[in-house]
Formats: C-alpha cells, structure tokens, sequence
C-alpha cells in the first residue's frame, strides 16, 4: 500500500501501466480536507464560514503540502519515471503536494480515521497554529484589496494562465495593481492561483508600508 502511494503516474506509463497513486490522493485529499476542517471548527469557535473558509485554503494548498512533503524527505521514495527525474520532478510542488495527500489516503486505509488525523495534526499542526496569526484567516485576495486602498491603488485584477491537461491543468496567476504586475502564483484551480498571487503581492506591498 505505501508502495503505491509512492506511484506517479510517470513510473506507471514507463512501467507498462502499472498501478498508480491518484486514487490514494484523490481519498487522501477528502480526509486531509475534513481533519483540518473539523480542527479548525474547533479551534476557532468565534470565526464564522467566511473566514473559517479561507483559513482552510491557507493551510490545505498545494504550496504548503509540498512543504510539508519536503520536511519530511517525500520526494526522495517517490516512483517516478525517467522523464520527470530528468526535469527534477522530485521537488515539483505539485507532484509532492499529490503524494503526499497519496499517503494520507494511504495511513487512512491501513490504521483507520482516528491515527490518520493524528499523522495529520501532527504534519500540519504548525501551520494550523499559526494561520490565524499570520492572518490566513483573512482571505488573501480580501487582505489585497484593503491593503491596496489603503495606500492609494487601484483594486486588484489577475491575469490567469493554464497548462497540462484537462484532467491534471495547472493555474497561474499575476495580480496587477496600478499598472504594476506582481509575483505569479501557482495553484490547482483558478482561485488558488489567484489567492497565492494575492498573498505573493500583499507581501511585497506590506514590505513597502513599513
């Protein structure tokens, strides 16, 4: 089972088909989704859905599950095949992001729901403790919008992109303010992308309030 957790799509293609991880993934990615849900619920009694939502999205995203993968060394056991070794597809965010929701699905099916939160908590635990201080819980393209009033810019707008296909596409986007153009954010959908490069472009303008 841990075997094919660790199984891209690659590996399987330049295998003959063998098995893969995207089924893991696609049950790791439902229990990743209510763990960090329930224990923000819990932990954040007086947030309503508005915020609770967008403090989710800051802790569940690709960019930090591939951090996550990262700190605990995911991408060294990873079957990948020789095309995505030869472009260094050990470190992609999105290939690390994907198995390790792979091994969460994986965790779940041998030991149950109860140690699969566990590996969970204690995986994401930092990120969940420090989302609302960070202000996580504010959501990124909102947090843009007030920053940029405030200094005198015009209201956001993104530019998005797509590549890959329909049933793996990957977004980029690029928030523009005042005729300036940020850092492109990365995401899986349209909106992710959009709320990183609105996290991307807060950074840079909070840096230059200070």
């Amino acid at each position: 089972m841990l075997q094919l957790a660790l199984t891209h799509r690659s590996f399987s293609y330049e295998a003959g088909g063998l098995p893969t991880n995207e089924r893991m993934e696609f049950l790791g990615d439902a229990v990743l989704g209510l763990v960090v849900t329930d224990e923000l619920y819990k932990k954040f009694p007086d947030l309503d859905e508005s915020r609770l939502s967008p403090l989710r999205s800051g802790v569940v995203n690709m960019r930090a599950l591939a951090q996550i993968a990262r700190e605990i060394n995911l991408g060294e056991y990873l079957r990948i095949g020789k095309g995505e070794e030869s472009t260094n597809g050990r470190d992609k965010n999105s290939i690390l992001a994907d198995s390790l929701e792979a091994l969460v699905g994986a965790i779940y099916l041998e030991h149950g729901y109860n140690k699969c939160a566990d590996v969970i908590l204690r995986l994401l635990g930092p990120l969940i403790d420090a989302a609302q201080s960070s202000g996580a819980a504010l959501d990124g393209k909102t947090a843009l919008q007030e920053l940029a009033a405030s200094i005198g810019l015009t209201s956001p707008e993104y530019e998005i992109g797509e590549s890959g296909p329909d049933h793996d596409k990957s977004f980029t986007a690029v928030a523009i303010l005042s005729g300036e153009h940020f850092p492109q954010g990365i995401g899986k959908s349209k909106r992710e992308a959009e709320q990183a490069a609105a996290k991307l472009a807060h950074e840079v303008l909070a840096t230059r309030k200070r």
